[in-house]
C-alpha cells in the first residue's frame, strides 16, 4: 500500500498537534500568547452562537488577532461569549446587539460574519464599503444576486473576503488534490458529492412571542415580517425559504466545493481549462419524508453539466432521512477516471486503480483553524485567500443557489456562466421565471441590498 505523499502527513501531524495544544490551553483558561499590538488584526464578530462561536473563539486564540467587539441580536448569548473570548485572549471585547456598530467602528480591521444565510450579504457589503476585510460563512449569500453584489463590493474597495469553506486550506485536502494532479486517475469526466444522514423532524410548533433579550426585527432583517416561531429561529432557520438555503447550501456547499475542486484539478492536470460555472443545472426531489414545518427538500439530486470538449458532469445527492452510508461515508465525494477513482471524506481519502486495488491514501485535519489563519495572513499580505469570494467561494455557492432555483422551478435550467443569469437555451433569451428566483421578490426596508 502506497502512502502519498509523506511530506503532507508531516504537515498534517504538525497541524493536528498545534490545534490540540491550542484547544487544551484555551479550555484551561490560559490566554494565548500574542504578537506585538502593531502586528495584531483587530476583529469584530457578528454572531456568537453555533458555528459563529467556533469562529469567534478561534480568532481570539490566534497570535496575530484580537477580538475587539462581538455582536448578537440575542443578548442572552453575550455573557458566555465575552467569557469565552476573554479566556482565550486575556482581554474583554465590547458587546453590541446591532451589527452596524461594528461596521462603523474605526478600530476594527476585519469583520467575521457567522450569521444565518439571509444575513451574510448586507454586513459583508457594508463592511467592504467601510474599508474592512471580511470572513463570511458559507454560502456567500441567500441567493445569486447577493453573492454578485458582495463580489462587486470587495472588488471596488479592494477588500479581502474569505468564504468559510475551510477545506480549501486544509493540508489534508491539498494532499488529495496533489494525488489527482499526478494524472494517475486517468481521464476524469464525472464527480459525485453526497449527504446521507438521518436527521430529525423539526415539528410544527405554534407561533409565539420572541424571547426577552432578542431583537427579532433585526433578526428578520430583509426577510418578510412574520410572527416569531421557535423553529424559524436559532438552529432551524436554514430549512426555510426566507432565511436559509436548505441542506444544499448548508452541508452541500462543502461537498460540492470539494467535488468541483477535484474535477477541475483533474482537468487542469491534462492541460484542460479549470471548471467554472456549469452550462446547465437540473434538480429533482422533494420534501417527501418529513411531515414538519421545513420548506426545503429532504430528498434531492442535482446534475451539473459543464460545456466544453470533453464535457464534465458533477452530481449531488442529498437524503437527510437516510441512515445508509455511501462508500462507507455519510458525506463525501468520489471522482471517477478511466484508470482509477478516488473517494474523499472529511478526514480520509483513498485512491484505487481500475481493478479496485487501493493504491494511495491520506488522512488529516479539517477543523478550520488553518483556514482562519489563512484569512489573517491575507489581511496582512493583501494576497487572495484560499477561499477567495470571487474566484472560489462564489462559484461553489452558485452551484447551491442554482440547484435550489432549478428545484423550485421544477425543471432543467440553462445558465450563462458569464452573466450568471438563466437563459432559455445555451445562447438563448433570458429565462424570466428562473431569473426571478436569483434574488428576493422584495427586501424589507430598511434592510435593502446596498448598492455598490
Amino acid at each position: 500500500m502506497k502512502t502519498f505523499p509523506r511530506r503532507e502527513f508531516m504537515k498534517l501531524s504538525a497541524l493536528g498537534a498545534t490545534a490540540l495544544a491550542t484547544s487544551t490551553r484555551t479550555s484551561m483558561g490560559e490566554p494565548a500568547a500574542k504578537a506585538p499590538a502593531s502586528e495584531r488584526v483587530q476583529v469584530g464578530c457578528i454572531g456568537v452562537g453555533g458555528r459563529a462561536a467556533f469562529l469567534m473563539q478561534t480568532f481570539a486564540s490566534l497570535k496575530e488577532a484580537d477580538v475587539v467587539a462581538i455582536c448578537d441580536i440575542d443578548s442572552r448569548r453575550l455573557p458566555a461569549a465575552v467569557k469565552a473570548v476573554t479566556e482565550r485572549q486575556g482581554k474583554e471585547p465590547v458587546t453590541e446587539t446591532d451589527f452596524r456598530k461594528l461596521v462603523e467602528n474605526p478600530k476594527l480591521d476585519a469583520l467575521v460574519v457567522g450569521t444565518p444565510d439571509h444575513w451574510h450579504a448586507i454586513p459583508t457589503i457594508l463592511g467592504c464599503m467601510a474599508g474592512k476585510d471580511v470572513y463570511v460563512e458559507k454560502p456567500d449569500g441567500h441567493n445569486i444576486e447577493e453573492g454578485r453584489r458582495m463580489i462587486a463590493a470587495a472588488r471596488k474597495h479592494n477588500r479581502i473576503v474569505q468564504l468559510g469553506t475551510q477545506s480549501r486550506t486544509s493540508d489534508y485536502f491539498h494532499s488529495a488534490m496533489n494525488y489527482i494532479r499526478t494524472g494517475k486517475l486517468g481521464r476524469c469526466l464525472v464527480a459525485k458529492a453526497w449527504e446521507s444522514d438521518k436527521q430529525s423532524s423539526i415539528g410544527k410548533p405554534a407561533d409565539g412571542e420572541p424571547p426577552q433579550g432578542v431583537d427579532y426585527d433585526i433578526w428578520l432583517g430583509p426577510a418578510p415580517k412574520r410572527p416569531f416561531n421557535p423553529v424559524r429561529f436559532h438552529g432551524n432557520w436554514r430549512w426555510f425559504f426566507d432565511y436559509g438555503t436548505g441542506d444544499l447550501g448548508n452541508d452541500g456547499v462543502h461537498r460540492l466545493d470539494i467535488a468541483r475542486w477535484a474535477l477541475s484539478t483533474a482537468a487542469e492536470a491534462r492541460g484542460e481549462s479549470p471548471l467554472g460555472l456549469p452550462a446547465s443545472i437540473c434538480s429533482s426531489g422533494g420534501k417527501w419524508y418529513f411531515d414538519d414545518a421545513q420548506e426545503w427538500p429532504d430528498t434531492l439530486q442535482v446534475n451539473y453539466e459543464y460545456a466544453g470538449s470533453p464535457g464534465k458532469l458533477l452530481t449531488y445527492e442529498m437524503r437527510i432521512w437516510c441512515p445508509h452510508d455511501y462508500y462507507g461515508l455519510k458525506e463525501g465525494v468520489v471522482i471517477y477516471g478511466d484508470e482509477g477513482y478516488m473517494v474523499i471524506g472529511n478526514s480520509r481519502w483513498h485512491a484505487h486503480d481500475a481493478k479496485h486495488n487501493l493504491v494511495a491514501e491520506g488522512s488529516g485535519d479539517n477543523s478550520g483553524v488553518s483556514h482562519i489563519q489563512n484569512f489573517i495572513d491575507c489581511v496582512k499580505s493583501r494576497k487572495r485567500p484560499n477561499a477567495d469570494l470571487e474566484t472560489v467561494g462564489h462559484i461553489s455557492s452558485v452551484l447551491c443557489h442554482g440547484g435550489n432555483v432549478s428545484w423550485r422551478a421544477g425543471r432543467k435550467l440553462f445558465l450563462d456562466p458569464k452573466t450568471e443569469e438563466f437563459v432559455s437555451k445555451p445562447g438563448g433569451s433570458p429565462d424570466k421565471e428562473a431569473n426571478r428566483l436569483r434574488t428576493r421578490p422584495e427586501y424589507r426596508k430598511p434592510w435593502v441590498l446596498p448598492k455598490v
